[in-house]
């Protein structure tokens, strides 16, 4: 599906800036800031200013779209990768962030002690530890 049509299968209106906004995302597959996703996006149109990403990158992770993720003690990163309940790690050194499959099987991934009422329909995890470049420059230390 074209990011037209995926922007239009959402009910979102079709800009340039959604478009270069989900391309980056789609292209990237990776956890990306606010900043970083502005460096990309100004390489494919001539100019967006920094709020403009915020207010496409809202209206994407309310439509389902992209998905944000806001580490302790990082900033928030998007990616494209969405509804599949999976996990993330992030490295406590350098704040890299990989992607972890869902561990036991079917969304929600986790039943909680209580539910409150509430019918679950995702569970976000996040895994913390040193990724293999970090464990290289302690060793080296």
């Amino acid at each position: 599906m074209s990011g037209e049509e995926v922007l239009r299968s959402r009910g979102l209106r079709v800009t340039r800036q959604r478009l270069a906004v989900l391309e980056v995302l789609e292209n990237d597959h990776g956890h990306l800031d606010v900043e970083q996703i502005t460096a990309k996006v100004r390489t494919r149109l001539d100019s967006i200013s920094v709020q403009a990403v915020y207010d496409v990158l809202a209206a994407l992770s309310r439509a389902g779209l992209a998905r944000r993720i806001e580490p302790a003690g990082g900033p928030a990163r998007f990616e494209r990768r969405v509804g599949d309940n999976h996990h993330h790690i992030v490295c406590r050194g350098c704040l890299a962030i990989a992607d972890v499959d869902c561990a036991v099987g079917s969304a929600p991934c986790l039943d909680p002690s209580q539910l409150h009422g509430y019918e679950l329909d995702e569970a976000e995890v996040t895994f913390w530890g040193l990724c293999p470049q970090c464990q290289a420059r302690r060793a080296d230390d």
